[in-house]
C-alpha cells in the first residue's frame, strides 16, 4: 500500500496541539504503519473527534514504572509520534479498527487541561537533520544498514526481494531506519532512544550497531519474540 505525499503530511493548520493515545510497550515511528483496536469510551470519543477534523492521533508510550498503576493518567515518555489515520472500520459494540501511519517525531512541551476525557498536549516537532557533509556517504550508509538487517532476517525469497528492491529504490535512509526500528523487537527503552534522535545518519549508525550487537536473532537462533516465518520487510500493512 502506498500513499501520496499530500496524504501523509501534517495539515497546514497544525498548531502543535495533539490528542494523546498512551499505550504500554508500543513506540510508533514516522513512516511506519500500526493497526489499532479502539474500544474504551474515552478513546472512541478521541477517535470520533479526530475523524471529524484533522485525522491525527499521537501515540505516546506509558512509562514502564507506571504499567501497574491504576491512575487514569499514567506517566508517559516525553518523545511521541504524531500519526494520521489512513483507514477506519467501525465494528459492533462501538469498537473500531484503524490503521495509523507515523508522520513526525515530537516532544511534549506540556499537557493541556481541556475538559475532554482523553489527554491532550502541546508538542514541539522534531525535524530530521541531515548533515550536508555526509551526503556522498549516505548511499553507503543505506547499503550497510540493509545488509545488516538482511543478515538477521530469514533468507526467504520474498524478504530478499524486498531488500533488493529497497537497495535499488528511492526510499532514503531516514524512512528505512524508522521502519526497521519499528519492525524489530527491540526493548521499549531502545526504541524510545532511536525515536528521539534527530540526526538521521547518527540514528542509522546506532541502528546498525544495535543490529550487529546480537540482541536480536530472527533467523531461528533463539529469539522467542520472533514468529516462525520471521518478519517481512517492508512490513505488511493491515487490511483494517
Amino acid at each position: 500500500m502506498e500513499f501520496s505525499g499530500s496524504m501523509i503530511d501534517l495539515p497546514d493548520s497544525f498548531d502543535g496541539k495533539v490528542r494523546l493515545f498512551p499505550l504500554p510497550s508500543l513506540v510508533l515511528f514516522p513512516h511506519a504503519m500500526q493497526p489499532l483496536h479502539i474500544f474504551e469510551p474515552r478513546y472512541v470519543e478521541m477517535l470520533r473527534e479526530s475523524l471529524s477534523g484533522d485525522e491525527l492521533i499521537t501515540m505516546a508510550t506509558i512509562a514502564e514504572s507506571d504499567l501497574v498503576s491504576i491512575d487514569d493518567s499514567p506517566s508517559i515518555a516525553p518523545v511521541v509520534c504524531v500519526g494520521k489515520i489512513m483507514s477506519h472500520a467501525e465494528l459492533e459494540g462501538d469498537r473500531h479498527n484503524i490503521l495509523l501511519v507515523g508522520l513526525r517525531r515530537a516532544k511534549i512541551r506540556r499537557e493541556l487541561e481541556t475538559g475532554r476525557p482523553f489527554r491532550m498536549a502541546q508538542v514541539d516537532l522534531i525535524d530530521d537533520f541531515y548533515l550536508p557533509a555526509a551526503t556522498q556517504k549516505r548511499g553507503d550508509l543505506k547499503k550497510r544498514l540493509l545488509q545488516a538487517f538482511g543478515e538477521i532476517i530469514p533468507a526467504s525469497a520474498s524478504t530478499q526481494k524486498g531488500l533488493h528492491d529497497l537497495m535499488s529504490g528511492q526510499m532514503g535512509v531516514g524512512p528505512i531506519t524508522d521502519i526497521i526500528s519499528h519492525t524489530l523487537p527491540f526493548s521499549v527503552e531502545i526504541k524510545l532512544r532511536l525515536l528521539e534522535v534527530s540526526d538521521v545518519d547518527a540514528r542509522a549508525e546506532a541502528l546498525i550497531k544495535l543490529i550487529r550487537s546480537g540482541l536480536i536473532d530472527l533467523t531461528g537462533g533463539g529469539d522467542t519474540n520472533a514468529s516462525e516465518s520471521g518478519p517481512s520487510f517492508p512490513p505488511p500493512f493491515s487490511a483494517n
